[in-house]
């Protein structure tokens, strides 16, 4: 996290600010906490971003509805038709897509903060096919409806988290061999999504097919809920860690030289982590690169040293929800699904990464 508490010293003057912060301190004068106006502007201008673009996506389709109209019609005003279109359709869809975004920028975060690499995201190391594979598990053998595939999300990414973990653990979980290990995990994961595929009925294949791509279509209300509310308490898990993982950036030794108990803030981060990446994947699917790009162009915007979970859930959501504006009006009146778009740009900002990784001697 962007914020993080100093002590005082014993003069009672407070400790020297590094650059680019302003301390700020309670009523109690015992402590004081670091604000960082450019990573606060940055945030601000991202949530200000995300609101425009909402704003936008609820007002455009075959039925359009006025930018002036849209804030009257989400308060249930004006015209009949204005309300049915942006309350029973677009907005939910927004509000799954900023949520979904946020929680797996936030996700992303915390796996790039532990592993110390900035390809430690769940779409490289076996998160995200887990929680995928779950679900398809549950669609193709069992049938199940949404309830049911959400679950099985939930318990395919948090199964492959511990496998990861328990495989990577060598004197603690380090960089590269946990990109490593979640790699090879990942692909044996699709082999078994592609034999379930392959032994499943045609119309069975078909939309578990179509939710691997990654989709916001016919998203409700309730999807909102439970996207929100995941992210809330999970969220709320991981922000309560953020220093933790600050001071674990810094190397294991100086972490416990600072007093953090690495085995459980590792555990509890990944598990949280994992139940919040399962989570987002079983209310839109399997949707790529959001986690991946989310924390690094937070971290380069608010130009921070560290883990930034605010500005990855910030980032994060504009990402997902100016993706899914364009998958709406890109080729419409089709609407493709949002993780072909989120792809499309995932791919090429992860050549980009690999390219500037390799010339920085890191790859």
């Amino acid at each position: 996290m962007s914020d993080t508490l100093t002590p005082r010293r014993r003069t009672g003057r407070p400790r020297r600010s590094p650059r680019g912060t302003v301390p700020v301190r309670p009523l109690q004068g015992r402590m004081s906490f670091l604000a960082r106006p450019r990573t606060l502007v940055v945030c601000l201008v991202l949530l200000l971003i995300s609101a425009l673009t909402l704003a936008v996506s609820v007002s455009v389709g075959d039925y359009e509805v006025s930018l002036a109209a849209v804030p009257g019609a989400i308060l249930g005003h004006g015209e009949h038709l204005d309300v049915f279109f942006v309350q029973g359709t677009r907005l939910p869809r927004a509000l799954t897509a900023a949520g979904v975004g946020a929680a797996l920028g936030v996700a992303g975060a915390v796996f790039q903060s532990l592993s110390r690499n900035a390809l430690g995201s769940p779409d490289i190391i076996g998160f995200t096919s887990g929680a995928a594979t779950g679900a398809v598990a549950v669609i193709l053998v069992f049938g199940a409806g949404r309830l049911e595939v959400s679950l099985g999300a939930i318990a395919g990414g948090l199964v492959t988290a511990a496998a990861v973990y328990l495989l990577a653990m060598k004197n603690g979980v380090q960089g590269y061999r946990l990109v490593l290990v979640g790699i090879g995990i990942s692909a044996m994961l699709s082999s078994v999504r592609d034999y379930l595929m392959t032994r499943a009925e045609l119309t069975e294949a078909l939309g578990a097919q179509i939710w691997m791509i990654g989709s916001l279509n016919d998203r409700g209300w309730a999807e909102v809920v439970a996207v929100w509310t995941a992210f809330v308490l999970l969220g709320g898990v991981l922000f309560a860690l953020g220093r933790r993982l600050r001071f674990m950036e810094l190397g294991e030794d100086t972490a416990r030289g600072l007093g953090v108990d690495i085995r459980s803030t590792q555990i509890i981060a990944f598990a949280a982590a994992s139940a919040l990446t399962g989570a987002a994947i079983a209310v839109a699917g399997p949707i790529g690169f959001v986690a991946l790009a989310a924390p690094q162009l937070a971290r380069r915007l608010t130009r921070s040293g560290g883990t930034t979970l605010v500005g990855a859930a910030a980032m994060g959501a504009t990402l997902l929800v100016v993706a899914d504006l364009v998958a709406l009006r890109a080729l419409a009146p089709t609407q493709l699904p949002v993780g072909v778009v989120t792809a499309v740009i995932g791919g090429s900002y992860l050549i980009w990464l690999l390219y500037t990784e390799w010339r920085g001697g890191r790859a």
